[in-house]
């Protein structure tokens, strides 16, 4: 079983991955539609680059702030953006694949936001599965606390019996020699 560092390092990794393929496919996506306005009218998908890439951009960031600190909304949150960016990656994919069909279209450049697409896919998915491995961490950690605490309680009842154990009447020690107090 991985370590609750191994798996934050590795969250820490797919993050900044996953913004570095964000800003890449916002780059991408820009110089797509900055060559599509000077050679034909924009249509639909040729922007999808761009919002895919904020998605994954949003994700990484989220899986930043995840690393850092390990609370459970945050986890929440962040499941919830490596969500998103999987459905912005898959449909980014699928317009880029219909574009790509266009007699006109930049074969090169819509190979490369498929890449890109698949490659933050594939990051969002190993993110999520990260972030549940990394809240079952949390939960295992947060009880064995929890048990710990309720042990040391448990211990210290037991020393305040045994203190009390005349009548419930407070021991006074004075010099060494108990003295029951009035």
């Amino acid at each position: 079983m991985c370590s609750s560092r191994k798996i934050l390092w590795s969250l820490l990794l797919l993050s900044v991955v996953e913004v570095g393929l964000g800003v890449a496919s916002i780059v991408l996506g820009a110089v797509g539609i900055s060559w599509v306005r000077g050679h034909h009218k924009p249509q639909q998908g040729d922007a999808s680059p761009v919002w895919s890439g904020l998605c994954f951009l949003v994700c990484g960031m989220c899986g930043l702030l995840c690393a850092r600190k390990r609370t459970g909304l945050i986890m929440i949150l962040f499941s919830a953006c490596c969500i998103c960016g999987l459905i912005g990656g898959i449909l980014n994919f699928q317009f880029v694949r219909a574009l790509n069909k266009r007699p006109d279209s930049m074969h090169s450049i819509h190979l490369a936001a498929m890449t890109l697409a698949c490659l933050g896919i594939s990051s969002c998915t190993l993110s999520t599965w990260l972030t549940c491995r990394l809240a079952s961490s949390e939960q295992q950690r947060m009880f064995l606390e929890r048990e710990h605490s309720l042990h040391h309680s448990h211990e210290m009842t037991e020393k305040e019996i045994l203190d009390n154990s005349s009548n419930g009447i407070p021991q006074i020690s004075y010099n060494g020699h108990g003295t029951a107090s009035p």
